[in-house]
Parts: structure tokens; sequence; C-alpha cells
């Protein structure tokens, strides 16, 4: 026979204060193990989205970075005239060679606080290579000059970076922000989009690019595209997919923040289920002979158990709810931070998903569990007797 669970209920509400403080600490566990997963989440999202299954990126053969990377000029020709490359109604192949550099920019607000962001020269096929990408304040740079565009995530963000305003992008090399665009929430939103020749020049990168990029007929057509690139050992190139290429980007940030945020949620669930198991420990204690009377009703130590147990998983499902919803609050949330693979800063937003919301409630349940085994276990095998004279 199983003790009515409402028992169980008005014990909790009876002890409004140490309930409280459990259920708290359980949930700020679970904020952080949910938040920490959900912005490892949207690192991923924001750097995969770069990718399209219909683009290649081609580097330098052993880069692991376009900026570790340089095409000389005569080889982008071959590459826009290889097999698989998709032509426009113009009869040009929808493709574009990069030059990729970081700048060190001034914090807007933050005195004395420097931080790095992505140039990217460009040439006129830019946006027709990736058709994410559109302007949604200002106009397009003018070829050929000092005119830049900006992705919103940085928009203003760093001293300059406003529409209309100017900054160096090298010393004595100002350029003007004439445009603001978005890119679907992937990292180019972090970039600073400039003239492809303004950039060489500016950075003496002659007439070689870091990368090319391409748009190919469809995704079967990349094998024979790949073929292609790899089969010529003079090139001397290596193609990606566009979504591999961003995933292995993404992947020692988002290894990061995921270890660091488990590590600090493990932490921290140490001492939430040792203030699970306090609580229940005052618990037992305090009703000791509520126990010795269940038991002397017939109830088994088994039922006695279950009982506890039932409590302080409870207790870790109030807290779970709390920390998962609390949690939600942090997609209204944009977060900056360093990508390892680049160096440069991108800005991030805390993704969330139904398995990470699910999972990190069903962590807290376990807390619970556990913190509430060994006093439940000490629960039930208290005497009837000794429990009612106690």
């Amino acid at each position: 026979m199983l003790i009515p669970l409402s028992y169980n209920i008005r014990s909790l509400f009876v002890r409004k204060a140490t309930t409280i403080a459990t259920a708290l600490g359980i949930g700020l566990v679970v904020f952080v193990l949910s938040s920490s997963m959900m912005l490892a989440q949207g690192i991923r999202n924001t750097l995969v989205s770069n990718g399209a299954t219909n683009r290649a990126l081609i580097l330098r053969k052993g880069s692991d970075t376009e900026m570790a990377s340089g095409i000389d000029a005569n080889v982008v020709g071959l590459l826009l005239a290889a097999p698989g490359v998709k032509r426009g109604e113009d009869g040009r192949a929808v493709g574009t060679p990069d030059v990729v550099v970081v700048a060190a920019l001034d914090k807007r607000g933050e005195e004395g606080f420097v931080s790095n962001i992505l140039i990217r020269g460009v040439t006129t096929m830019a946006m027709s290579v990736r058709p994410e990408v559109r302007l949604i304040d200002g106009r397009p740079a003018q070829p050929g000059t000092d005119e830049v565009i900006v992705g919103k995530g940085i928009r203003g963000n760093f001293k300059g970076t406003e529409l209309g305003e100017s900054f160096e992008l090298k010393k004595n090399r100002p350029v003007k922000v004439v445009g603001v665009f978005e890119a679907g929430g992937s990292s180019f939103e972090s970039e600073v989009w400039a003239d492809i020749e303004t950039v060489r020049s500016s950075f003496g990168r002659g007439s070689s690019s870091s990368s090319v990029t391409v748009m190919l007929d469809s995704p079967a057509a990349y094998d024979g595209f790949a073929a292609y690139v790899e089969n010529d050992k003079q090139l001397g190139l290596e193609p990606f997919r566009e979504p591999v290429y961003y995933e292995k980007q993404s992947e020692g940030t988002s290894i990061f923040i995921t270890v660091m945020g488990v590590s600090i949620a493990f932490f921290f669930s140490v001492g939430a289920m040792i203030g699970a198991m306090i609580t229940m420990y005052g618990a037992v204690a305090q009703r000791a002979k509520e126990v010795g009377t269940l038991r002397a009703l017939g109830f088994s130590r088994g039922a006695v158990l279950l009982s506890f147990l039932f409590e302080s998983s409870v207790l870790a499902l109030i807290g779970g709810v709390l920390g998962g919803l609390a949690s939600m609050g942090m997609t209204a949330v944009k977060f900056s931070m360093m990508n390892f693979a680049t160096w440069q800063e991108i800005s991030f937003s805390f993704d969330p998903t139904p398995g990470i919301i699910i999972g990190s409630i069903v962590a807290g349940g376990v807390m619970g569990i556990v913190g509430g085994f060994f006093p439940a276990v000490h629960a039930s095998g208290l005497s009837p007797i000794e429990a009612m004279r106690g």
C-alpha cells in the first residue's frame, strides 16, 4: 500500500522556506546548464548558417581558415571556369574571391577596450553568391571607393561603425559606413565588407585572395567540382562544402562554452544535491513521529522510501521548471565573444531547443532523486516504536 501523494504535497507547503530554497538551488543549476547549452547551440547555428549546400569554398591546401590561406589571382579564373559552377543570366560564373583580414577597433562605450573585427574584401558578385545577405539600411558600397557596409551584429558596437560614421581600416586609411546588412543570423553579420582592392592595397595583399566561393548548379554538382580542383595538383587547393567548413570553424568555440557551462553546472549541482539532502534529512527529523505513525498504520518501508523520494523529485521538478523557464529569457540577450578559429568578435544569441530544455529539467529531476535517496532510505529504516517515542 502506497502513501497518498496528497500527504507529500501538503508537507512541502508546510515547510515553505526549505522547499523554496531547495527548489531555487536546483533551478539555478538548471538555468546555468540550459543557458550554456543554448549558447553553444547558438554559436553552432550562427557559424554553420553561413554555409549553403549548393556553395563551395576553396582554400589553399593545408589552410584551416580563410585568413591562413592565399590564392593567386590567375587561379581564380580557373576555379570560376570549373565544371559544376553555376552561370548567371549574363553567362558569368557565380563566384567571387574574398580577402579576409582582422582589424582592431575601439569598443563603443568601453574606453580603452579594443577588440577584433573581421574585414572581408569582396567583389560586386559577393551578394549574388550569397543571396541571404541583403541591405537593411543605407546603400551598397561603390566599387573602388573607401566605402564599406557593416553587418547588423556589430553596427554601432565599435567606434565608427554606425551608418554615416567613419573608422580607420588601417592607420591613415579611413573608410565610411554607407550601408548595413543582415545575413540570416550568420556570422557574416559580425563582419565589415569593403571593396576587395581597398583591402588588398591597405593590407599589402597584392593581387592574391584568401578564398574563393562559388555557387554550384546543385548540391550534387559538388563532387565533380571537388574532383576537378583536387586532381589538379599544381593548383594546390582544397575545396569544402560550405556547411562542412563553417561547422569546423564553430567546433572550438562551442566545445569551450559547453565544457565551461557543464563544469559550472556540475559544481552547482553538487551544492544543490547537498541542499536537497539536508532539506530531506531535516524533514525526516521533524517528521519522525509521522513516519512512526505511518509505519504503525501498516505502510511498508518501501512505501515510506517512495514517499520521500517523491517529495524530493517534486522539489527538483519545480526547480527544474523554474530554471528552464528562466533560461528561455536568455533568448532576448545578445552575447559577443571571440571566435577561436578567426579571433574575431562575433555576436551570438541563445538558441533554445526542446531537447535542451527538457534535458536540463530531467537533469534537475535526477539531482532531486540523488539528493533525496539517502534521507529516504534513512526514513524507511526508522523503527515505528522508536520513531513515535522520539
